[in-house]
């Protein structure tokens, strides 16, 4: 089996990244399994695929379409081809159509759900939607990671027969995401152990909502410190609105501490364990692995109520959730900062929060589970292809 992929460590950037990775583990123990990927090189298993040197100018759109000309050409003697974001799925659509072979399509996100991405992609994103749709409604299976997620691919493209859409929830490592109580990472980035703390870790993207954070936290009470890990931001029109937010915030307040790179997972760890909150202000997100790594490592989590988080943060149990509204951007803020603050004020809530949160995670969300679902979905798909 073939599995088809933008990001792969050591290049991962994201959740989508985070659930191959993870995935593809558990897989290798189930099926015999072949990943690609973008990069130089080749290792165990593993083929990396580059862009055309011709395309070096090119609008990046046109770089991805030919690296899933090499994943598809790479693709003979494989039985079946399983895709991962638009990065990746025209390479399995052709796949399935030079190879004679099922495609099984996971999908992280949806196209026609960011148009904040023509920002980053002009043009592009014109390109990257008639990928998505094409691989979409072309393929033999496709696996949602959250029921919300499976409503928005039914919306969004109704050309999809409704069987042919699988939920598999995205899982959690919970030996490598676990609490971590050394203090030496915190340390390292000047965050006060003494104070509470809320915590954000994502890329600065329109998606995550990070600019809806730093207008709430102007309402924060003023000993709760915010530590933003954030980097990678997708325009430089969206690096300096968070640049320029940032240091209007730290103008007016201190222990504001942003650190402008993706940190080493034992750092990342380390850093979840002692927040008092972690936050979560998506605007879109179809479910949100970032939120059962917090849980994992005993945090209670505040995000917002979009997508597939509600089938995560159990509002109440394991943390608290905020309406999101497009047409009113300041009610989102308010509602966030008053519930940080709320949990803030309340140490012991949280705690009971982060507890439970880390019981659900070990228990709902193991990557075992998940790999095991996923070779549901193929053995289902490879059933239905010899009957016909």
């Amino acid at each position: 089996m073939g599995l088809l992929t933008r990001e792969f460590p050591p290049d991962v950037y994201g959740g989508a990244g985070v659930h191959v990775e993870f995935l593809a583990r558990e897989l290798r123990a189930l099926t015999d399994l072949d990943v690609h990927c973008w990069g130089d090189g080749a290792g165990d298993g593993v083929t990396r695929h580059h862009a055309w040197a011709d395309l070096d100018d090119a609008n990046d759109a046109l770089r991805t379409l030919s690296v899933d000309l090499s994943m598809a050409a790479a693709l003979a003697g494989r039985d079946l081809v399983h895709s991962h974001t638009w990065y990746a799925n025209l390479a399995g659509h052709v796949g399935k159509l030079l190879h004679g072979i099922p495609h099984v399509l996971t999908s992280h996100s949806l196209e026609p759900l960011r148009p904040w991405k023509a920002e980053q992609l002009g043009g592009g994103y014109a390109v990257s939607s008639w990928a998505e749709r094409t691989a979409v409604e072309a393929a033999d299976a496709v696996i949602a990671v959250s029921r919300g997620m499976r409503e928005d691919i039914l919306s969004c493209y109704p050309a999809v027969d409704p069987a042919k859409v699988h939920v598999v929830h995205n899982g959690i490592d919970t030996g490598l995401y676990r609490p971590d109580h050394a203090t030496d990472a915190l340390d390292r980035h000047g965050i006060d152990p003494g104070r509470p703390y809320v915590l954000f870790v994502g890329r600065i993207t329109r998606q995550k909502g990070v600019p809806h954070l730093l207008r709430a936290a102007r309402a924060l009470d003023p000993g709760v410190q915010l530590v933003l890990c954030a980097g990678a931001p997708d325009t430089p029109e969206i690096d300096q609105e968070f640049r320029t937010l940032h240091e209007e915030l730290g103008r007016t307040r201190d222990g504001v501490i942003w650190i402008p790179r993706m940190l080493p997972r034992p750092e990342v760890v380390q850093l979840l364990t002692h927040a008092t909150v972690f936050v979560c202000p998506s605007v879109y997100e179809p479910l949100g692995i970032v939120n059962l790594e917090a849980m994992a490592c005993g945090t209670a989590v505040v995000a917002s109520r979009v997508g597939g988080i509600p089938e995560v943060v159990s509002d109440g149990t394991t943390g608290l959730l905020a309406p999101y509204d497009p047409l009113r951007p300041d009610r989102f803020e308010h509602d966030l900062a008053v519930l940080l603050n709320h949990l803030a004020a309340d140490p012991q809530r949280a705690a009971a929060m982060g507890s439970a949160g880390r019981h659900r995670a070990v228990r709902e969300f193991g990557w075992d589970t998940v790999a095991r679902r996923t070779v549901d979905v193929y053995e289902e798909v490879m059933a239905l292809r010899k009957s016909d």
